[in-house]
């Protein structure tokens, strides 16, 4: 069965015209050649799509049902150009984005508004995976963007900081390390029980962590790879944790925020992550907005807005 396009737009203005002369002027072509059109398009499809004699033109049931369709084709083919332009200029198409957990208290929701305003005919498809995983997906073309901590193989990968923030201790509320005037020190936790990030599944913040502050491991209770368990476990008075400054907006009860002292004021890390030699136009368009918008999110910032959020 095959059949063209110049055979649906004559069907679809006799139809319309239900007058093959009227048809043919539309069209700008002699009565003949339309006619002809019509009936290789019978022949195609094996059906009597319009009944005609000297004095009228008519749809047969069959033809009524096969204009519906050819006007959907033809709706089809027409916007396909401008649908291949859009995507080839990134104005349309897919990001897929990995993140972290800890990416979203706060960070992730903005991002997703910029390229929302900016590029609302762009899918935006989410996957949380730690910062491995991510790197293993962009890899493999799964993914086309991380929220993902360093370090990274720049051959492969490029990368721009989103934000930084520092690095505080959780600890129940009435903890004694809450009566400090000053950030707390090593010396301060050496009797304190642990609650450490997994060394496996949060490896980045085990590293960071053991690189800030020398501890003794034997002190570790709980091993955990997600931000939100270790407050839950500090809430319950298991130990105390390191976290980011950004968990201070999960709002958990029974933990109280302690200052910290480390080397470097804010050195918990956030970057976004994407293949040196991706392909996808949508992702080029994305990183544009973002970079344009200057998309940057420090923990002050979020916690700022935080509260002022949280004002009636």
């Amino acid at each position: 069965m095959v059949y063209t396009l110049e055979q649906l737009r004559g069907l679809v203005a006799v139809a319309e015209e239900l007058h093959f002369g009227r048809a043919a002027a539309r069209l700008r072509m002699t009565q003949p050649p339309l006619s002809r059109q019509i009936q290789k398009l019978e022949a195609a499809i094996g059906v009597q799509l319009l009944e005609r004699d000297n004095r009228r033109v008519a749809l047969t049931p069959a033809g009524e049902a096969f204009l519906r369709e050819a006007r959907r084709i033809l709706a089809i083919a027409e916007a396909a150009p401008d649908l291949a332009q859009r995507v080839s200029s990134g104005v349309r198409g897919l990001v897929r984005i990995g993140f972290t957990a800890a990416s979203t208290f706060g960070i992730l929701g903005r991002l997703l508004n910029e390229l929302e305003r900016e590029l609302p005919e762009v899918r935006i498809e989410l996957y949380e995976m730690v910062t491995r995983e991510q790197v293993a997906a962009l890899a493999a073309e799964d993914l086309d963007l991380g929220l993902a901590r360093p370090p990274f193989d720049a051959d492969l990968f490029d990368s721009r900081r989103l934000h930084r923030e520092a690095l505080l201790l959780a600890v129940p509320a009435g903890h004694r390390l809450t009566g400090l005037d000053r950030p707390a020190t090593p010396d301060d936790l050496a009797a304190e029980p642990l609650i450490f990030h997994s060394q496996q599944k949060a490896r980045y913040f085990y590293d960071l962590v053991v690189s800030m502050v020398p501890l003794a491991q034997e002190r570790v209770v709980h091993s955990v790879s997600q931000i939100l368990t270790m407050l839950w476990l500090v809430s319950a008075g298991r130990g105390i944790a390191f976290v980011p400054a950004s968990a201070t907006l999960l709002g958990i009860p029974r933990v109280t925020f302690v200052p910290l002292a480390t080397p470097i004021p804010e050195p918990v890390e956030l970057h976004l992550l994407w293949p040196r030699h991706s392909q996808n136009p949508a992702l080029a368009r994305a990183l544009a907005v973002l970079d344009a918008r200057k998309v940057s999110l420090d923990a002050e910032t979020l916690l700022d807005t935080h509260r002022a959020e949280s004002i009636p």
